[in-house]
């Protein structure tokens, strides 16, 4: 008797996510110029009409990629938002808080292809106008998240950036350009911007904000 042949069902989302994963590989090792549907789809083990069945063109698979690296970020920022409690005030608030900022940094593999993803997405974005609405959603995110550790944690209240003050606002951008200056710099020099490296930097900038912000209030 002949056996029927049952096809293979394919989950659409974790396809996608392959995909993603394929494009931020390319992008660490070649850029973004060489994440091609074709060079995606070796680099996924896929026929490049697998591809094309998801995405109709390199651009609006670049501009998923784009979209759903942000929300892996920001999801990651969010949980470890959500399980810091209120406000400042107790002991662990400065650990609490770098490990929040910390899931922004490339401290290992997963968090590396992100950011540098996520990195050269943002640059992409300045000569790329299909990927500058995502550019500023995920920027939005991102400063909102940092808000509320510059309101909340550094300042003790519970807020969003828009009632801060002028003094809080300075304090979140200069954080803000803290992140953004330690990704890259860990990313160009891995061998000198080391995890430990980047957590120290960013522990003396987290207390100098401190002392800032609550000379201020």
């Amino acid at each position: 008797m002949l056996k029927t042949r049952v096809p293979k069902i394919v989950d659409a989302v974790q396809r996608r996510q392959e995909i993603v994963g394929a494009v931020c590989r390319i992008i660490a090792t070649d850029g973004l110029e060489g994440a091609s549907l074709r060079e995606v789809a070796d680099e996924a083990g896929l026929a490049v009409g697998s591809v094309r069945h998801y995405f109709d063109s390199s651009d609006d698979l670049l501009a998923f990629s784009f979209a759903a690296v942000s929300d892996r970020i920001l999801t990651r920022l969010q949980a470890a938002l959500a399980g810091l409690g209120p406000a400042a005030g107790g002991p662990d608030t400065s650990h609490a808080v770098l490990t929040l900022l910390g899931e922004f940094l490339p401290l290992d593999e997963e968090r590396a292809l992100d950011a540098c993803a996520w990195l050269a997405f943002r640059n992409a974005a300045r000569i790329r106008p299909f990927l500058a609405a995502e550019a500023d959603r995920s920027h939005r995110a991102v400063a909102a998240v940092v808000g509320q550790v510059i309101t909340r944690f550094l300042h003790g209240h519970d807020a969003t950036l828009g009632d801060a003050t002028p003094q809080l606002v300075t304090a979140a951008e200069h954080l803000l350009a803290t992140l953004d200056g330690l990704a890259m710099h860990a990313l160009l020099q891995p061998g000198w911007m080391s995890p430990e490296m980047c957590r120290d930097v960013l522990e003396s900038h987290i207390e100098g904000l401190r002392r800032r912000v609550g000379a201020s209030h």
